[in-house]
């Protein structure tokens, strides 16, 4: 043993230097797959009171949301599947003033998890069983949000910082032709085990959530918003 430690600390440069390396290698390839853990946010910590409460995790989990409370509810799902791709007002872009944020929508027509995580990875999803922007019902956009300081995808922080929109501020949806505008009603932190997202409905509706598509059983965050006028883009 001895010997064995004698050997190493006559190479200690070489293998400091080689540790440093590998080291340094893995950071980055985890930091690349924003796998690292994220930095707790002092304003996410500080809340207490949580009076609905939500999962939004995997594409997979999603589905199952989506699927269960269209289901369970008494009001029929929107009528997304009878709308031909020409009649669908799908939005293409979303813009928070608050946040002067701009980030591309995606609209998949597939329910595959592997193809919503694809998606999520070049801008926010619609999910495909939500509604459409001139349909009553609820528009389901989800995306990303990581407090790393620095990714290399930045899709991968498209919804940092939804949590602290309030009541009255604004979010913009943008189509080929019209802006619809939404004024946010409800801003939640959501726990794990509880599904309250109803895609349907007689009012025309904004939901957004932020999802993890690594299996974190972290809390997302809830922001529901309500249709209050359209303009020309």
């Amino acid at each position: 043993m001895d010997a064995l430690f004698e050997q190493i600390w006559s190479r200690k440069v070489v293998f400091f230097s080689t540790f440093f390396l590998i080291f340094s290698l893995t950071y980055l390839v985890f930091l690349a797959f924003d796998m690292l853990p994220e930095l707790k946010n002092p304003a996410i910590e500080s809340e207490s009171n949580v009076d609905t409460v939500i999962q939004v995790q995997t594409a997979q989990e999603i589905n199952e949301i989506v699927e269960t409370v269209s289901e369970a509810g008494s009001d029929p799902a929107p009528s997304v599947v009878e709308t031909t791709p020409t009649q669908a007002i799908l939005p293409v872009s979303l813009f928070i003033p608050k946040l002067n944020r701009s980030v591309s929508v995606l609209n998949p027509n597939s329910r595959n998890v592997i193809d919503l995580d694809a998606a999520l990875l070049e801008g926010v999803v619609r999910h495909p069983d939500s509604a459409a922007l001139a349909q009553e019902g609820t528009v389901f956009i989800l995306g990303h949000s990581s407090y790393l300081p620095k990714v290399f995808n930045k899709n991968f922080q498209a919804f940092n910082g939804i949590q602290n929109l309030e009541w009255g501020d604004k979010i913009e949806l943008l189509a080929a032709e019209t802006t619809y505008i939404y004024r946010v009603e409800k801003v939640y932190r959501a726990k794990a085990n509880d599904l309250t997202v109803a895609i349907a409905g007689t009012e025309k509706t904004l939901t957004l959530a932020t999802c993890n598509s690594f299996g974190s059983t972290d809390d997302r965050y809830i922001v529901e918003a309500k249709l209050i006028e359209t303009r020309n883009s």
